[in-house]
C-alpha cells in the first residue's frame, strides 16, 4: 500500500493511546479520523462542534501529539491533501454552493434529487479514494472461514443488513439476521461461537442492539467484522476487521449508497473466492461422462 503518510502516521499513534485519552480528546480522535479529508478546510470552532467540547480541548489535542497548536496539526492535513480526494471534495463544495445560493429560496424536488445524487457520488467518490484493501482482503477471509455468520444493524441500516443477509444466503454459508424480533436480541446473539463471525454495521449515535451484539460476539471468541465510520469509535475499536464507510449528507440525512456498494462487493468476492476453493477440491474429468 505505499509508504504512509503523515496523517495516517498520526492517526495510528492517536489509535495506540486512543484508551488513555480523556473523553473529550477521543471524541476529537474519532471526529478527526471521520473527517480527516474536510480538517484541511475547517476552522476550530467547527471542529470543536462537531467534537461537542471547547476549542481548547482541540489545542489540548494537537500539543498532546507533538504540535505546537491547531494550526501545526491542522497543516499536516493540508500536506496531505492529494488528487485521489479532490473529486470528492469538489462534489462537497458544490452541494455547499448550491444550498448557499438557495438559502431561504424554495427547493424544488428535482434539485432535491439531484443533490442527493450530488452526494451519493461524492460518497462513493471518497470509498475509492480511502480504499483499504488489506483490511477488504481481511474481511472476505473472515466469511470464508466463518461456519455460521451472523449480521446485526438498527434503524436506518437495518434494510443493509437484511440485503447482506440475502445476498450471503446464495452461498453455502449458514447465514443468520441478528432483527431483534420481540425485543430477542440476546436471545438470536447467544449462539455465536468462536468459528462464527458478526457482521455489525452502525454510524454514530451508535446502535446500543449493534454494541450489545458486537460485545457478546468477543465473549463468544467470535470474530466481529465492523462496517461504520471510524476504527476508533465504539464500534470499530475492538473489532477483528473494520471496514470503513463516510457517507455524505443531504437536508440533515446521509445517504446509503456507498455502505450498500462496499456490502455489494464483499459478497461478490466472497462468492467468488468460494467458488475457487470448490473448484480447487474438484479433479479435471471427475464428472465427465
Amino acid at each position: 500500500m505505499g509508504k504512509q503518510s503523515a496523517v495516517d502516521e498520526l492517526l495510528q499513534r492517536v489509535a495506540q493511546d486512543f484508551e488513555t485519552l480523556p473523553r473529550q480528546l477521543q471524541n476529537i480522535a474519532s471526529y478527526l479520523e471521520r473527517e480527516r479529508a474536510n480538517i484541511m478546510v475547517q476552522r476550530i470552532n467547527e471542529i470543536a462542534e462537531g467534537c461537542h467540547v471547547h476549542p481548547s480541548a482541540v489545542v489540548r489535542f494537537a500539543q498532546r501529539f507533538g504540535y505546537t497548536g491547531f494550526t501545526e496539526m491542522q497543516s499536516v492535513f493540508r500536506t496531505d491533501y492529494t488528487e485521489t480526494v479532490k473529486p470528492a471534495r469538489s462534489y462537497q463544495q458544490r452541494i455547499r454552493n448550491v444550498i448557499a445560493k438557495n438559502e431561504g429560496a424554495r427547493v424544488g424536488p428535482s434539485q432535491m434529487a439531484l443533490r442527493f445524487i450530488d452526494t451519493s457520488r461524492a460518497g462513493l467518490d471518497e470509498l475509492a479514494s480511502s480504499f483499504d484493501t488489506k483490511q477488504f482482503d481481511a474481511a472476505v477471509d473472515l466469511l470464508v472461514n466463518a461456519e455460521n455468520i451472523y449480521v446485526v444493524a438498527v434503524r436506518r441500516t437495518f434494510g443493509i443488513a437484511s440485503y447482506i443477509v440475502y445476498a450471503l444466503q446464495h452461498t453455502h454459508k449458514r447465514v443468520h439476521l441478528v432483527s431483534g424480533l420481540g425485543g430477542m436480541y440476546r436471545e438470536q446473539i447467544r449462539s455465536i461461537g468462536k468459528n462464527d463471525v458478526l457482521i455489525a454495521i452502525s454510524y454514530p449515535p451508535y446502535g446500543k442492539e449493534t454494541i450489545y451484539c458486537s460485545r457478546i460476539a468477543h465473549q463468544h471468541k467470535a470474530k466481529v467484522l465492523a462496517i461504520t465510520d471510524s476504527a476508533l469509535g465504539a464500534l470499530g475499536r475492538d473489532a477483528n476487521v473494520t471496514l470503513m464507510v463516510n457517507e455524505g449528507s443531504a437536508f440533515a440525512f446521509r445517504a446509503l449508497t456507498s455502505t450498500i456498494c462496499l456490502c455489494q462487493a464483499l459478497f461478490v468476492a466472497l462468492a467468488y473466492k468460494l467458488e475457487l476453493k470448490v473448484e480447487e477440491t474438484i479433479h479435471p474429468g471427475e464428472y465427465d461422462d
